[in-house]
């Protein structure tokens, strides 16, 4: 298998980091929210987050999800679990201070002496839960194989990065894992989880898909917390044909939710793409008037993501 972690100090936008990289790279990306909804799923919601009993939880879903999937983890730690692994590969985002809370500024809409006491309070958050979970706050630096400093290199010249260090090292020429090797490490694994009482209580999987905007897996999240099913672009429209019928144009929505049969198509772009966007939804509903679509514009998603929590927390 190959496993590529992603941590960083708050305020780096490493999750944006391992987004990019999952793309580039075509492997599934986990981030730290992702994989508290799995966690939720499988052992209950009362396990607490920093519980030196964590990493064996995560690994156990992680290694599950590595029979089917090269991965790319956005969880601060998730290099402390695959220690040994030839298919690893360990990333850190690291930035100064003033960068970090210049991007919190940015990202957050503060002033700068409310980011400073955000920046630290999410270091603090950060440390505490890092030393429940391994017995230490800070990560040591041999820890990782790839370090980037986020002051001189954006989200995009990162992600660049970690795909040329995979392809060095033939990391995606790894096989998944195989069944026999992940149940060998299972069974150790819950026998250490039995010893605290822990046992399963459902079996959680993860779509496979790899969106193309961060709002598209944030709205992925909210239909799995409500147990939607949902399918990501499978289907393409054809809205506009030459003179001898080939097809010059396709519209292909976001989502299509089989339980209700419907489409629905995210829209938070500028507004001259959502105007190019809006054509080719009337063509669709004209050409398709039995194909039922829902548009949610950039309001209607922050809305939904206000109301049910699914930012990440600080």
């Amino acid at each position: 298998m190959a496993v590529v972690t992603v941590s960083g100090q708050p305020g780096c936008r490493t999750r944006e980091v391992a987004q990019q990289a999952a793309q580039r790279l075509g492997f599934t990306h986990l981030s730290a929210e992702r994989l508290d909804t799995l966690l939720a799923e499988e052992f209950g919601p009362v396990q607490e987050p920093g519980s030196r009993t964590w990493p064996d939880m995560a690994a156990s879903i992680l290694l599950r999800l590595a029979t089917e999937s090269h991965l790319v983890v956005g969880v601060d730690g998730a290099e402390q679990l695959f220690r040994g692994f030839p298919g690893l590969l360990r990333v850190r985002v690291v930035a100064p201070v003033s960068r970090r809370i210049g991007n919190i500024m940015l990202d957050d809409g503060l002033p700068r002496t409310q980011a400073k006491s955000v920046a630290q309070g999410r270091d603090r958050k950060t440390a505490a839960t890092r030393k429940a979970r391994f017995g230490r706050a800070t990560a040591p630096p041999e820890s990782f194989d790839l370090t980037m400093n986020a002051e001189t290199l954006d989200g995009a010249h990162m992600a660049a990065l970690v795909e040329a260090a995979v392809k060095a090292r033939e990391l995606d020429a790894h096989g998944f894992l195989s069944r026999a090797a992940e149940a060998q490490l299972q069974f150790q694994i819950r026998l250490r989880l039995a010893k605290h009482g822990i046992q399963p209580s459902a079996r959680a999987a993860l779509k496979k898909a790899q969106f193309g905007h961060p709002s598209e897996e944030i709205f992925a999240n909210l239909l799995d917390f409500y147990r939607i099913a949902w399918e990501y672009e499978p289907r393409s429209f054809p809205i506009a044909w030459d003179e001898n019928g080939k097809v010059l144009e396709a519209f292909t929505p976001d989502f299509y939710l089989p339980e209700v049969n419907l489409y629905v198509e995210l829209t938070t772009m500028k507004q001259s793409l959502v105007t190019r966007k809006n054509r080719k939804i009337r063509l669709l509903r004209e050409i398709y008037p039995h194909v039922n679509i829902q548009v949610f514009y950039q309001k209607d998603l922050q809305d939904l993501v206000l109301k049910y929590g699914l930012m990440p927390q600080p």
